[in-house]
């Protein structure tokens, strides 16, 4: 690897099952390319502060298998003003860093992408979230283990709910974006997801009720995005508008939160955190700077951090049609 001899990684927002696999990747790779490699602790507020440690391949043994991060992370307000990403450089340039590889989702690529627009060094973003809405890439680190852990999840709620003849609402992460919930209501069978993609004029809930509460089914499971829906989070809102609307129906909310962060992750998402960490480090050599790596058709592409986070990924519409079909 020419020029570049030394490369800090760091993690950022929320973790993802898988961002180990893929700091490991780096290591690895990078010291195969004879680099120095630092592990930055705290996301971008390590980054400021100099919380650096100086990886060999060692450190990250025994690290494939297990969720969260090893390297931490945090959200960083600081870091968003020039002051904040002024300390993050001089503490690059302190250690001798060469190139920084951010992994993380769109809050942390952006500002991956910021900062490589004032400052003089390579920054690669690895796409590392449970949210799967990074623009240019069919997967993200942490989607696959999250979605089996949401399947798993609504396959132990079918069981009450079948019992009591209810309504459950299960509300998944996915603000902006509503992967996990639609895929998820397919992957388990629910009868219905509502999602920020399927935002229309249509009355979802209404539309649900119509043709998904019928004699046919004594109870019915609906995954909902999060959301700020009425004030409320998305599954408490159309809950209680099922309970002031549909007085006949008894209606029950789960709300997973940060139980869909968490886990070992799946082959699928290690086997994508190693390609992609490899990807990294690939990058550098061929002299990339300011982009992401992802993956398209299952082969690695090089995505611009400015196309990457400000562009929306579309959902497969087709996906709202195979779950209103299979429904019935």
């Amino acid at each position: 690897m020419e020029k570049i001899k030394t490369i800090a990684v760091l993690t950022s927002g929320g973790d993802a099952p898988g961002m180990n696999a893929c700091i490991r990747a780096i290591t690895r790779s990078a010291i195969y390319e004879g680099c120095r490699v630092f592990g930055v602790y705290r996301g971008y507020e390590g980054l400021m502060n100099g919380e650096f440690k100086e990886f060999t391949s060692s450190s990250v043994s025994n690290t494939i298998q297990r969720g969260g991060t090893i390297l931490k992370t945090a959200r960083s307000k600081e870091f968003m003003t020039d002051e904040g990403k002024k300390k993050a450089f001089d503490q690059l340039k302190a250690h001798g860093v060469d190139a920084l590889i951010v992994i993380g989702g769109n809050g942390s690529l952006t500002g991956a992408r910021d900062f490589a627009k004032i400052y003089d060094i390579p920054v690669i973003g690895v796409p590392g979230t449970i949210d799967n809405d990074l623009y240019g890439t069919d997967l993200t680190i942490g989607y696959d283990t999250a979605l089996n852990t949401i399947v798993d999840c609504v396959d132990k709620i079918r069981d009450t709910a079948t019992s009591h003849d209810r309504i459950f609402f299960i509300e998944v992460m996915g603000r902006d974006a509503g992967f996990l919930a639609q895929n998820s209501a397919i992957a388990s069978g629910a009868e219905a997801a509502i999602i920020p993609e399927d935002q229309t004029n249509v009355d979802q809930l209404a539309q649900f009720i119509g043709r998904g509460m019928r004699k046919s089914k004594n109870s019915s499971i609906v995954l909902v995005s999060e959301s700020r829906e009425g004030g409320l989070g998305g599954a408490l809102y159309y809950a209680e508008r099922v309970r002031k609307e549909y007085p006949q129906y008894d209606v029950r909310v789960t709300i997973l939160g940060h139980l869909q962060r968490g886990g070992t992750p799946t082959a699928s998402d290690r086997i994508l955190a190693s390609r992609l960490g490899y990807a990294a480090i690939e990058a550098l050599a061929e002299g990339q700077r300011n982009i992401m790596v992802g993956v398209d058709d299952d082969k690695i592409v090089y995505v611009p951090l400015t196309r990457a986070v400000k562009q929306n990924k579309p959902i497969d519409k087709e996906l709202i049609n195979v779950l209103s079909v299979l429904s019935i």
